[in-house]
């Protein structure tokens, strides 16, 4: 659950709390994006979806731009892809609808299927799947938290996984690329979770694994805002479009805690500049997930697109992130030493059940799922 506590708010309604989100090749089938979602931490076996809630993915293609601050150029809004899921009263009985969108506009296409069937619902370039599955985020939580709270890396050679074997509610997309944004387009995916209505409000957004935790969310470094709570800001605001107000906000946050990840080694791989801005900052900021889904799928292939592009040299994978990646030793690796160093590892290299290659990918919930911890 990389994005789990990722702020006050997501404790107000678990229904709305994503937990991670996967963006990946689906396997044999280039083209084809895999999208997971998922939400609802240590929800039952038999969990349903809420009724009031848009859950969301957002889609635009992405282009390599060495001269934009972030490397990267996102197109507009009237070229990005929307998939929004909805579900029916939840009961035993829930169905839910997956509907496309291009700039704001239905295009038609859309697929109803039975919560927890496997099957899902499939139409042309088009598949979903909805239900309660074993969460297939791993990691070293704890040690992570030590790591933050000592100033020291807390890794040992006997990681664990924080409540392994809990469950959560997993949305299952996969949609063809080509008719939606054209052959051969990198994108940039951000997931949601949204209050419906004639108003909607975004209530959380997911870019890329722990980044509102592991990076933004610590206060004792930051010399300007030791005491704000910048998370749910940062959570509300529109991933494609950081609006002015809170930005001096989240690269003062940004630019203290990336030097502190930098220093746990002893060493200086991040220099920052003379106005003491990270180099990572501005990347990070453009919080989403970055997949070539035109390159044959893979494992552990999490910020290779990112890293390709600030080597200057052209990349090789579909980068975003599979369900069995390992991103956390990665993103570790990175933020201490850049990859030019040994590997950070927190000891735990899988999940205890591997997502499988086919449709729905991630392992059936579990049937006597640990309770969940009294902070959680």
């Amino acid at each position: 659950m990389s994005h789990h506590n990722s702020g006050p708010r997501a404790h107000q309604l678990p229904e709305a709390d994503i937990t991670d989100m996967y963006a990946f090749t689906v396997p044999g089938a280039q083209g084809r994006l895999g999208l997971v979602l998922n939400l609802v931490p240590w929800t039952p076996p038999n969990g349903r979806f809420s009724d009031a809630l848009i859950y969301r993915f957002r889609i635009r293609p992405i282009t390599a731009d060495a001269s934009e601050p972030a490397f990267f150029s996102v197109a507009d809004a009237e070229a990005e892809v929307t998939i929004d899921c909805t579900f029916t009263t939840p009961d035993v009985a829930q169905t839910g609808t997956c509907t496309v969108s291009v700039g704001g506009n239905p295009t038609g296409t859309s697929v109803t299927f039975a919560v927890d069937d496997e099957a899902g619902g499939a139409t042309d370039g088009l598949r979903a799947f909805g239900g309660p599955r074993w969460d297939p985020f791993f990691s070293d939580a704890t040690a992570l938290v030590n790591t933050i709270s000592t100033g020291k890396l807390s890794f040992t050679d006997h990681g664990s996984i924080l409540g392994d074997g809990k469950n959560v509610m997993s949305i299952v997309v996969e949609v063809d690329l080509g008719p939606l944004v054209g052959d051969g387009s990198i994108v940039a995916v951000v997931g949601e979770s949204v209050i419906g209505g004639k108003i909607p409000v975004r209530w959380e957004r997911f870019g890329r694994p722990e980044f509102e935790n592991a990076i933004l969310g610590m206060k004792n470094y930051d010399p300007v805002n030791r005491d704000l709570e910048i998370r749910d800001l940062f959570n509300a605001e529109d991933a494609f479009a950081l609006g002015p107000d809170y930005l001096g906000a989240y690269h003062a946050r940004l630019n203290a805690n990336l030097a502190y990840w930098d220093g746990l080694d002893g060493n200086v791989d991040w220099p920052v500049d003379a106005d003491g801005n990270h180099p990572l900052a501005e990347m990070l900021l453009a919080d989403f997930m970055i997949v070539d889904a035109w390159k044959p799928f893979g494992d552990n292939t999490f910020l290779e697109i990112e890293r390709a592009v600030r080597d200057g040299r052209p990349h090789e994978t579909m980068g975003g992130r599979s369900l069995n990646d390992d991103c956390m030793d990665t993103l570790y690796t990175y933020l201490v030493n850049a990859a030019k160093g040994p590997r950070i590892s927190d000891h735990v290299d899988a999940p205890t059940r591997l997502a499988s290659d086919t449709f729905p990918y991630l392992a059936p919930a579990n049937p006597n799922p640990p309770e969940a911890p009294g902070s959680h």
